[in-house]
């Protein structure tokens, strides 16, 4: 509607741009005229011919019929679904994380009504009647109804579940087969900002609804689902942050490239409001192809750890630790007990100094690298961990120690379930 209305207003605009300039041509026509009344008025030149091949094609014509296109295509492989559970849960996913107030935006309205019941989106993973769709979006689920592109509704059961990563996967099994169009799931780890994107799910009960955007942001983190009764918790990476307008109802709906792949789940909003503030965050598909296989095989993931708590390096730290100028990485504020780091030789915080008026642990090892991958910061160690690591695998880890660099190997071990 707003494309439409301001492609009218640049017609009218235009229109009487065009008008107003012929009225300063008449007008000044009249005044040659009436000063001189024997003055012949110069017939206007004839219009140039302009030769042409055939129409002109109009790039944003072009662009409409890609997307409409793409989503006649993929509409088929999207599905709404409407869950009845038991509570408003997110599976330990914390309610109070100061970045996102509210945005797993598929909760019950009334969370004192039981049954309670919600919405999100999903989509087609394969000819079996597998579909994706956001862990959280599941939750507590007694009865999961999935609703096709026609309408079509037909019952479905939980495959497999994974809150460390916000995905699941449910099955229709008595679905007609003509409904279970799958969607090719793309290469997240090739995506730039500025990329166009496309959402295609159920915000507010809208089902079959598309938006478009962009991709606005690479490598952020969302909380996880598995919390520590101590408080710590785990993160999930590598987050996409799109513009593409995400509402409620959305969660779990494929982010898509103008190919038609499916590049991320669209997972959270960050919005004072519960709707599309211009900031959306989805799950890349590199995950999705390391998660899906194990659920539908397994019905659970084991994701490797390292378990130490720390956090990234900036320019304060820096100064208040003495460090050199610039230094970049990863410090160990601790190394949790019984965890895989345990067993090496890594090491936290000794000591605490104050970095901008708070308290925090300082003496750790800095890791700078993994298995001679830069690490500049959290989200590359805990990136290459959960996406290029298997529980057992041994990981060399670059750290600096009191101004001294060495490797330090630690075999990596099941995240714990809670």
């Amino acid at each position: 509607m707003k494309k439409t209305t301001l492609f009218v207003t640049l017609l009218i605009l235009l229109a009487l741009t065009a008008c107003t300039s012929a009225s300063a041509s008449a007008t000044t026509a009249d005044t040659a005229l009436a000063a001189n009344t024997t003055q012949e008025v110069a017939a206007p030149a004839a219009a140039p011919v302009i030769q042409s091949d055939g129409p002109v094609a109009d790039p944003l014509l072009s662009e409409q019929d890609t997307l409409i296109n793409l989503y006649e295509r993929v509409n088929p492989s999207v599905v709404s679904i409407q869950v009845t559970s038991s509570s408003n849960s997110l599976s330990g996913l914390p309610e109070d994380h100061p970045d996102l107030p509210d945005n797993f935006p598929d909760l019950p309205i009334d969370p004192q009504a039981i049954p309670q019941q919600s919405q999100g989106s999903g989509f087609i993973y394969d000819t079996d009647g597998h579909i994706i769709t956001n862990n959280h979006v599941i939750a507590d689920a007694t009865d999961i109804t999935v609703i096709f592109w026609d309408g079509t509704e037909a019952d479905a059961t939980l495959v497999g579940t994974d809150p460390d990563s916000d995905v699941a996967v449910i099955q229709v099994e008595d679905a007609d087969p003509a409904m279970l169009q799958p969607v090719p799931v793309g290469d997240s780890e090739a995506l730039k900002v500025g990329q166009f994107v496309i959402a295609i799910g159920n915000p507010f009960g809208l089902a079959n609804s598309m938006t478009t955007g962009i991709v606005s942001g690479l490598g952020r983190m969302l909380p996880a689902g598995t919390t520590f009764a101590n408080g710590v918790g785990f993160t999930i990476p590598d987050i996409i942050q799109t513009d593409a307008a995400i509402n409620p109802g959305n969660s779990g709906g494929p982010l898509l490239n103008l190919s038609g792949e499916v590049i991320g789940i669209n997972t959270a909003i960050e919005s004072p409001v519960r709707a599309s503030s211009g900031i959306g965050y989805a799950v890349p598909a590199k995950t999705i192809s390391q998660v899906v296989p194990d659920l539908i095989a397994n019905g659970r993931v084991q994701h490797p750890w390292l378990g130490v708590r720390g956090g990234t390096l900036d320019s304060d730290m820096v100064e208040a630790m003495s460090l050199p100028n610039g230094q970049r990485g990863v410090i160990i504020t601790e190394v949790l007990e019984d965890g895989p780091a345990a067993n090496s030789d890594l090491q936290g915080g000794d000591h605490e100094v104050q970095v901008n008026g708070l308290t925090v642990s300082a003496g750790g090892d800095i890791i700078i690298a993994i298995d001679d991958q830069p690490v500049a910061e959290f989200d590359d160690l805990l990136t290459y961990i959960v996406q290029d690591t298997t529980v057992g695998q041994t990981v060399t880890l670059t750290v600096l120690r009191d101004g001294e660099q060495q490797t330090i190997d630690v075999t990596l071990e099941a995240r714990p379930s809670n």
